[in-house]
Order: structure tokens, then sequence, then C-alpha cells
């Protein structure tokens, strides 16, 4: 029996169901050339009777605090009312001192504090200086915590030498923890996805745990409850060194952090549905200006070991666009063609989520890419003609969405993050000035809503002007593998075109020139990932 009383061959039976429905929807319907779709997701069922039996058995093995918890008897039914299930409430109320708005995620929150130790220890007094890393097995308070109806996400960091029996490592900064528990997962044709190895050390604790290294992170996959978990640590596959973190590093980390998970609290809600694929509707009306080339049509030779761009005529999100004004243009800022035709800001669009970077992608060929798209405004017109005041550093960023921002102050990326019962999705910007946003309170757990300024195009890579004024702007979804990157080239022309309220004319590929590289902004070696695009927010 797998977990949450599926059976192994009823679980396999629904995969394969899920797969051929997917695939159904390019082979059996393929796609017209100006159609976009909307991906599907599947609602995972939540076993909250198997949630509240370890929450029991968490409690009970403090036998001076267990007499305060009520648990319901098991032969009552379970109900949406929160009453119907007190010993989570009560669990609800110790940790939302800690973790702000756990009782809206719809799934059991696992994190590393022990709920039961810190009742035990209040009860006999224990002094307030007491710091709560001593509950949670010595990582520091929660640096980022998000929780809604398709889960949550957290952060926690370790910081060097901190934890009993821990081996010393080179990296000298505090380790940086993610985790992610979802009850909705995206249907993508991940050739790489479902891959690992088992951790002998927690297999009894986590019969089905993977641990694989993908794009740049080292990855703890796990299914409780019915739902999808995954612990992830940004790291380089390589040697240590004081200012990387070698993944070989972070295993202890993690795996410390998957020993301490204990239930947290969540709440029970109307379970979540399956969201199948849909052709978008877009602008009727044409626009005479707008047009773009196709998903996967990069620069010829631009490509990791010169390979052609992927394909990919999703529209992973109905988004606002987060250039704050049009006109726009999704560009190359590493290659270009030499052509006084043809300059940094024209249309046609054109992709670049597959340019030759040394950042893992799993779509595109060889692995390696951009991970997201270049995104630069309109020069501004001369003055004196009539036109608006125009500033070219002052071109506004804006939310694209209602989302909560996730985002520490000495990062380059602001990420926003949608938790809703439809999407699980984040949506990254980079080279804004970091300084600019923290003076902003553009920071971990602030929320913005959508149209809302963000900041302003910048040329922020590691200092100012390290690159090309312009925004830098990705995608990832939550799989079973985590949170992936997915091309936003479709993504953000559906949502140029609402801006504009205007339908795009696609056109080509009929190129055949080869690229001109742009110095500032080459991978210095893509044989050896840099990994620098990750959640620290640098771009090669």
């Amino acid at each position: 029996m797998a977990p949450g009383g599926e059976t192994v061959v009823g679980k396999s039976f629904r995969f394969v169901s899920q797969l051929l429905a997917s695939l159904s929807l390019f082979i059996a319907s393929p796609l017209a050339a100006d159609e976009f779709r909307s991906p599907s997701l599947t609602a995972l069922r939540v076993d909250w009777r198997a949630a509240l039996d370890q929450v029991r058995a968490e409690i009970n093995s403090r036998p001076r605090i267990a007499e305060d918890f009520i648990f319901a008897p098991r032969r009552s039914v379970l109900r949406y009312d929160p009453r119907a299930t007190p010993a989570l409430v009560q669990l609800n109320a110790v940790s939302s001192r800690f973790f702000t708005g756990i009782t809206r995620s719809s799934v059991p929150v696992l994190l590393p504090f022990d709920a039961a130790a810190y009742l035990e220890a209040q009860r006999s007094g224990a002094p307030a200086t007491l710091t709560l890393s001593r509950y949670q097995a010595d990582f520091n308070p929660v640096d980022m915590f998000d929780a809604g109806p398709a889960g949550y996400s957290a952060t926690f960091s370790l910081e060097p030498g901190a934890g009993d029996g821990m081996p010393g490592r080179v990296f000298a900064r505090p380790v940086e923890v993610q985790i992610t528990g979802s009850a909705l997962v995206y249907d993508i044709a991940d050739p790489a996805g479902g891959k690992g190895e088992p951790v002998k050390s927690l297999a009894t604790t986590y019969p089905d745990l993977r641990r694989f290294i993908r794009e740049g992170y080292v990855r703890y996959a796990f299914t409780r409850f019915g739902v999808a978990y995954v612990v992830s640590i940004q790291c380089l596959d390589s040697v240590a060194k004081p200012r990387r973190l070698a993944c070989k590093e972070a295993y202890p980390v993690a795996e410390r952090f998957l020993k301490a998970l204990r239930v947290a609290g969540g709440q029970r809600m109307r379970p979540l549905t399956d969201i199948a694929a849909n052709v978008l509707d877009r602008p009727a009306d044409r626009s005479p200006d707008f047009s773009y080339r196709p998903s996967g049509d990069i620069i010829p030779n631009t490509g990791y070991r010169k390979q052609a761009g992927h394909p990919d005529m999703m529209a992973y999100a109905q988004i606002r666009f987060p250039l704050d004004k049009a006109p726009a243009f999704v560009r190359s800022q590493s290659y270009g063609r030499r052509d006084r035709n043809e300059g940094p800001t024209a249309y046609p669009w054109r992709d670049n989520f597959c340019e030759s970077r040394s950042f893992a992608v799993w779509q595109c060929g060889g692995g390696y890419g951009h991970q997201g798209e270049d995104i630069r405004a309109a020069d501004c017109p001369p003055p004196g003609e009539g036109h608006e005041p125009c500033d070219p550093k002052q071109r506004g960023v804006v939310a694209v969405r209602d989302a909560i921002v996730i985002r520490g102050a000495r990062d380059q990326a602001a990420t926003l993050q949608v938790n809703s019962r439809i999407e699980h999705i984040r949506f990254r910007y980079m080279h804004m000035n970091p300084h600019a946003m923290n003076a902003d309170g553009v920071l971990n757990g602030r929320l913005v809503t959508e149209g809302e300024k963000i900041g302003v195009i910048s040329n922020y890579l590691d200092h100012p002007a390290g690159t090309s004024l312009h925004l830098h702007f990705d995608v990832q979804v939550f799989t079973r593998d985590g949170w992936i990157w997915v091309s936003p080239y479709v993504t953000l022309v559906s949502a140029y075109e609402r801006l504009i309220r205007a339908r795009g004319r696609e056109i080509g590929p009929e190129i055949a020139v080869t690229a001109q590289p742009v110095a500032h902004a080459l991978p210095e070696d893509v044989n050896k990932p840099d990994l620098r695009e990750g959640s620290s927010g640098e771009e090669n």
C-alpha cells in the first residue's frame, strides 16, 4: 500500500492515464501555430487521519504535556470544521507564534520545530532567553514562511559550526534550507523527473525518499500524508570553496533538517481538484506592430554547444506583463546580430530561454540554458517632440500577480510566489538594485498586488553597471522534483497581448546568420556549471 492509502498499481494506472491525457493534447489535437495552452495540474488528496496520528505520537513523546491535547476519537468523521480536530487547533496556536499564517496551509506543515519540546520547556519554567534554535535542531528562526490553499514553503538556515555532531565544512556562510509541501503538482513532460537515489540512514522514516542534484540544488523528495514534499539546498556539484557550498557539504545539513521534521500545523480544507489544460483566449484585434518569433527559435548557434532551443507553447500563468509600460522587447542581451536594421529594442521578439549559460535547465539541449528571458524597455524618444518626460533609469517594473515576496536583504533577485487553489508558481525578477529593493521593503513576507510597482529596470550584476539595462524574468512551477524552471516565453507573449489589448503576429523562422557574442554576458565556461543564477539572484 502506498502512502495515503493508494495502491502501487493504482498509482501506476493513474500516472499512465494522466500521461496519455497530457500527450493527447498535443498528439490527438495538435496546436495551431498561434494557439497557447494553460498547464494541467494534479491535485493530491491529503490524508489528515495519518497526519493526526503522527501528531499524537509526537505529543505523546512528552508525557508532561500530552494530557493538554485533545484528540477526537478515531471513529469520528473528520470535517472541514477545525473543531473536529482539536489537537491540531491547539498545535496551530503554539506554532503560529513563530510561523505566521500556518493555519492557511491546506497540507500538514512539516518543519524542524519540536512543539512538544518547546511546550515542555515552557511548563518547566525555561528562561525566556532560550533561543528558538534550541527547539529547531540548531536551525535559526525561519527566514521565510508562506502558507496557503496549495500548501506551504519555508526557508531556514544553519550557521557554520552549529549543530552537535555536524562535520566541518569549507563553506563559511550559513546554509539555507528550503522546504515546500504542496497538494498541487504541475504535469510537465519532464524526462528527468522522478529520478534519484535512496538515503539509507533515512529509509525507515522516509521509505520513498529520493536524493538527487538538479538545476543547482541538491533535493530530497518524498511523499507523506499523500502530499509531495521537497527539501532543497542550493549547492555546487564540485569541490568545496569558502564562498561556494559543495553539494557533499550540503548533504549532512539537509539530512539533519529531515531528521528534525515534525508536524507543526496546517488545517483540513475542502479538497483541491485537478486542473485540465485548455486553449487560451487571445485578443481578437491584431496589433499593427507587435510580432514575435516562435517559442524555441533562439538565435542560431547560441544554445549550449550550438544546440537549438526548445519549443514550449505553454502559458504557465495568466499574468500582468512585468514592465509598467509598452513597448517592451524580449530580446537577447548576450548575443546580437550586427545589423543596423535590428537593434536591441525592436520587434519581432525572440526567445532566449535556451541561450548558452552555465545554468542547469531541463528543457534545453544538453541540460544548460538561460533559465529565463531578458526583457528590455523601448529607448526613450528624443526630447522636444511632445513626448512625456522619459528617464531610461526609471522604467517601472511591476508585480505580475498578487503574491508574497521571497527575498533576503543580500539577494540580487526578488521572487514572487503565488499560492492558491489553482496555482503554486514563482516569478523571479533580476538585475534590479538590491539596495533600492531594501529601501523599498521588497523583502521576505511582503505582500504585493498585481500591477504594483516593485522597482525599476537596472543593470545590477554583483555591482552597478555589471550588465546591460534590462530585466531578467523567469518562472518556476512546483513538481514532485520541487521548483523547476520552465520557459516563460509564451507566458510573456500572452501577457503582452493583454497589456496592449491586441494579438501579436508570429514570424519565421528564416534566419541563418551566425550570432555575434556580446562580451559582457558571455559564460566563462559552460562545461563547468556556475549555477549562480539560483536563489541568490545572480546572473551570468
